[in-house]
């Protein structure tokens, strides 16, 4: 992930390991560390908030966004990916026998050990300034070096990162109207559903009788007029947390569905309101 230690008032990322998509899919398990800054993190359930000093590890095919804050111009962080083929090396190099698997969240809170810290200072004579990664022949020896303290302090993350399960069959409805906000291809919903593509928009059309895009769009839609409405939201607030890409996509389709500019729903609520008393 991003190491901004090297470049003040700068948002930086320095990756150890396969880089990871800007999707709001954590394709593979990974660790990250905030150094300074602070990350608001949403997994459809639930908020979460990362400040200065905070680690955690993201866990693969999970749902999930988050919003970066600098503090003073500056961002840094730095992301240890532990992808599924290092994974499988490590634990037949180490005869790790497979644990029994745990529940997955998209984001562990880490216990705390001086270790990390130590580990993350380390780093630092290993980075390619040209763009903040670490290659070979370091690359795989620094990320065995941080599973080892992770799995000593934190064993039960054991059942999670050896866990090489595809994902299960899941009530598709429940699942949908819990993650319809995220901004993801067909494929990845009918993956995490444990569904291929055709099976998913089958199911989905006898569930919902309608098809999974146009039914995202009208949720996300539904969604975004109950903010704007009750909630007093602006539209350059709500777009992209209700999976819109930019903000005139989701104006012209609001107004295609409602007949009116979501800029002029938020302006009439505004006037609506009552003056505060002073």
């Amino acid at each position: 992930m991003e190491h901004t230690a090297m470049k003040a008032n700068a948002i930086t990322t320095c990756y150890v390991g396969p880089e990871i998509s800007p999707e709001q899919f954590i394709p593979e398990h990974f660790f990250l560390y905030l150094a300074k800054g602070k990350i608001e993190g949403y997994d459809g359930h639930r908020k979460y908030v990362m400040k200065a000093g905070d680690y955690v590890l993201a866990c693969k095919n999970q749902l999930a966004r988050y919003n970066k804050h600098t503090d003073k111009g500056a961002f840094e962080k730095v992301v240890v990916v532990f992808d599924q083929a290092f994974l499988k090396g490590y634990m037949e190099r180490y005869k790790i026998v497979p644990p029994a698997p745990s529940p997955k969240a998209p984001f562990i809170p880490l216990q705390k050990n001086e270790l990390v810290p130590h580990f993350i200072q380390s780093l630092t004579p290993y980075y390619n300034n040209e763009n903040n990664r670490i290659g070979d022949p370091f690359l795989n020896v620094k990320r065995e070096e941080l599973l080892m303290i992770l799995l000593q302090h934190n064993s039960e993350l054991a059942g999670i990162l050896f866990d090489f399960r595809e994902p299960e069959k899941l009530d598709l409805e429940a699942y949908m109207n819990r993650n319809y906000k995220f901004n993801v291809h067909l494929e990845r919903f009918a993956y995490l559903t444990g569904r291929s593509l055709s099976v998913f928009k089958r199911d989905f059309a006898a569930i919902f009788s309608d098809t999974p895009n146009r039914w995202l769009t009208q949720r996300r839609l539904q969604e975004a007029y109950f903010l704007l409405d009750k909630k007093g939201a602006k539209p350059s607030e709500i777009y992209l947390d209700l999976g819109f890409e930019n903000l005139s996509h989701f104006s012209f389709a609001f107004k295609k569905k409602y007949g009116i500019a979501p800029t002029e729903l938020s302006d009439r609520k505004k006037q609506a309101l009552p003056l505060k008393k002073a």
